[in-house]
């Protein structure tokens, strides 16, 4: 099993952004996903998460301003990042417990994809 998170790139703030994170391999079902970033010296953070069922729940920093959601057919979670600000500048990480074809849950992560908030 593997996560390939993408889409990062350099935005200027009040913009937009949308991450992907698709999981490949042999997979029995997906449970917990989550995207969280980690800026410079600074510890990594949750910002967004989403059960097996769709149930999101956000970091207050960004509530309001990103959106996760899931396709389960297709293996993917996206994160939309809307009126992004300068402290929204890290490396965005996917994690997710993905049950593969033994059927026991174990947590992967993605490589990262870097978002670059600025003027």
């Amino acid at each position: 099993v593997q996560l390939q998170a993408s889409g990062g790139g350099l935005v200027q703030p009040g913009g937009s952004l949308r991450l992907s994170c698709a999981a490949s391999g042999s997979i029995f079902n997906i449970g917990f996903v989550g995207w969280y970033r980690q800026a410079p010296g600074k510890q990594r953070e949750l910002v967004a998460s989403i059960g097996s069922y769709g149930s999101p729940n956000y970091a207050d920093s960004v509530k309001g301003r990103f959106t996760i959601s899931r396709d389960n057919a297709k293996n993917t979670v996206a994160l939309q990042m809307n009126s992004l600000k300068p402290e929204d500048t890290a490396v965005y990480y996917c994690n997710a417990d993905v049950a593969g074809s033994d059927y026991v849950f174990r947590s992967y992560w993605g490589q990262g994809t870097l978002v670059t908030v600025s003027s």
